[in-house]
């Protein structure tokens, strides 16, 4: 894991996107779409070679994207909010938002045709993410002045993570290719305000490790893994991919132990992803996708937030995640032989349930519809400017607050309940030149 770290650290490009780590949380924490061509379209990517991304999406795109280069950035802006009412301790109750609202998302793509065949690229980008920034407010947890956790100055947590992503497309023959990509993980985790849940006096015992739960600055962790495609030409009009990425195991975070489950692990779930693009005519082209992240495979994400255990255990609470399904649809309209016009919808499942709320505050994941637009202006035979936009309108969900719990405020719990909320723009440009 620490080879990885050099390595990423040694590469240029890597080194400028981990100095930018996005936060990024709309299908739970996963992006709607990797590369601003297929944002526009709604994330709809796994049947399109389109820039040379693939590595993010369908490696196997790659052989047919060509010789290229592609870099961008997406303007990323989410508003979070969470609020608590009807606890019978009036100082209990009240409304906090978010001060983080603007995140830069960098992107990076080369990709070589190193013969008809087969071709050498790589992908880098951001995975995902969730950060909140919640000032302490006017909450009084019967001690003084306290965050909305009951928990000292700030609270939320940021974490990031960015992938590197190697990848060689082979070409089987004139309509079907596949591809493969390792996948060089880094991410980088920070909580504050959470002092209520670190054994602190007068709160039950939360966690096994003491010390290691808020307020530790940032931590990193490093990991390995693969994204398979297949690529499928089948007709002048119908093209289909495929693509799977396995459990990628990352490094535990040290500092944190104590808060995630099985002591501070942290890993990225499996994914897939199906989808074909119909070409009617050589201007129009539709695309769609269907696909699942499994959550359930990071127990410090999908460990339901009521687990009898202690924080930082093998099964520890966490944060009752579910495994999602995802839609997207996505139409690309050449317009001329220089401008080609996008538009798309994406839905995802919400894997939060109000069983779970109080620990979702730090990470309101709730988005799931996304309407997106976007363009590419050609400008010149071997250059193109593109540009992409994204809304998800506003999603809430609203449960018992954790201090129904008579574990927590005996002997019957304050009542009360939790809504937190959230709704995303973003606004993204890239510059590509063929080769």
């Amino acid at each position: 894991m620490h080879t990885i770290h050099r390595i990423l650290k040694l590469t240029p490009i890597a080194a400028l996107c981990a100095a930018a780590l996005p936060a990024v949380a709309t299908n739970g924490y996963f992006p709607h779409g990797y590369g601003l061509k297929a944002k526009g379209m709604g994330g709809a990517a796994t049947a399109l070679a389109q820039d040379s991304l693939g590595g993010a999406t369908n490696p196997a795109s790659m052989v047919w994207a060509g010789t290229r280069l592609d870099v961008g950035i997406d303007v990323f802006m989410p508003k979070r909010d969470a609020e608590r009412a009807g606890s019978a301790i009036p100082t209990l109750n009240g409304k906090v938002t978010s001060d983080s609202t603007r995140f830069y998302v960098p992107e990076f793509g080369y990709n070589r045709m190193m013969s008809d065949q087969w071709s050498l690229g790589v992908s880098v980008y951001g995975n995902g993410g969730m950060n909140t920034n919640y000032p302490q407010g006017n909450f009084n947890c019967g001690g003084g002045a306290a965050n909305m956790h009951c928990g000292a100055g700030r609270l939320g947590v940021d974490i990031s993570q960015l992938i590197v992503a190697p990848t060689v497309a082979y070409k089987l023959n004139a309509q079907h290719s596949v591809g493969v990509s390792l996948l060089l993980g880094y991410q980088q985790f920070r909580a504050q305000g959470l002092q209520a849940f670190d054994n602190a006096p007068g709160f039950p015992p939360f966690t096994g490790a003491p010390g290691s739960v808020t307020n530790n600055g940032y931590d990193s962790a490093t990991g390995l893994g693969l994204r398979l495609g297949y690529m499928g030409r089948l007709s002048d009009t119908v093209t289909v991919g495929a693509a799977y990425a396995p459990k990628m195991n990352m490094g535990r975070f040290d500092k944190y132990k104590g808060l995630f489950a099985d002591a501070g692990d942290f890993d990225i779930p499996s994914h897939y992803s199906f989808g074909i693009a119909f070409t009617p005519t050589p201007a129009v082209t539709l695309a769609l996708e269907v696909g699942r992240i499994n959550y359930s495979d990071a127990a410090s994400v999908s460990n339901p937030s009521s687990n009898q255990a202690p924080m930082g255990s093998a099964n520890g609470p966490g944060f009752g995640w579910k495994d999602i399904d995802l839609f997207k649809l996505g139409l690309a309209w050449r317009m001329s032989d220089s401008l080609t016009l996008r538009a798309g919808y994406a839905k995802g499942d919400n894997p939060i349930t109000s069983a779970d709320v109080s620990f979702n505050v730090l990470a309101p994941g709730v988005m799931q519809d996304h309407y997106t637009a976007g363009f590419t202006w050609a400008l010149d035979a071997a250059s193109e400017i593109t540009a992409s936009f994204m809304v998800a309108p506003r999603k809430t969900v609203t449960g018992p607050s954790l201090f129904n719990s008579p574990a927590i405020i005996p002997p019957g719990g304050l009542g009360g309940n939790e809504t937190i909320g959230m709704k995303q723009t973003a606004i993204g440009l890239a510059w590509g030149r063929k080769f």
